[in-house]
């Protein structure tokens, strides 16, 4: 089950990345350049599809973002997940395309809490993600596939 989430999320990457890169008037590649900027992540807040499973959508936590490049950062912290455990993560968050200031790219990592997961370990994820940030404000969506 995991592989074939890791597939399937590989290949929609592939096919996102493929069609925004190809509409390249629309969508810019932008251009990595070193900045040092520390963020603080206040957790999440998340919406389900699966409504009837009862799951927690008032995700908070605490977590730290270095941004070492314009599309590029390092992430690390701990939320209160949708299963009602405490998980912690340690991502790369890559951020390469841009329409206007709104930026697409997804964040590769490890994340643990999930008890159907290796009953709660560390598993890999790859996270499509968009985002937009406004000085010292910003804000993410992740499509995160159900397990």
């Amino acid at each position: 089950m995991l592989f074939k989430n890791l597939i399937t999320t590989f290949a929609c990457l592939g096919l996102v990345f493929t069609s925004l890169t190809s509409n390249a008037e629309i969508f810019s590649v932008i251009e990595p350049k070193p900045i040092s900027e520390l963020w603080l992540n206040p957790g999440a807040y998340s919406y389900h599809f699966q409504r009837d499973k009862g799951f927690n959508n008032n995700n908070y936590g605490l977590g730290a973002e270095y941004r070492y490049s314009t599309v590029g950062s390092v992430m690390v912290g701990g939320f209160y997940n949708s299963d009602r455990y405490t998980s912690h993560y340690a991502v790369w968050h890559w951020q390469p395309l841009g329409l206007g200031p709104v930026r697409f790219g997804a964040v590769v990592g490890a994340i643990d809490g999930y008890p159907k997961m290796l009953d709660g370990g560390w598993f890999f994820a790859v996270i499509p993600t968009v985002g937009i940030d406004y000085k010292y404000i910003g804000a993410s969506l992740m499509l995160v596939p159900s397990y």
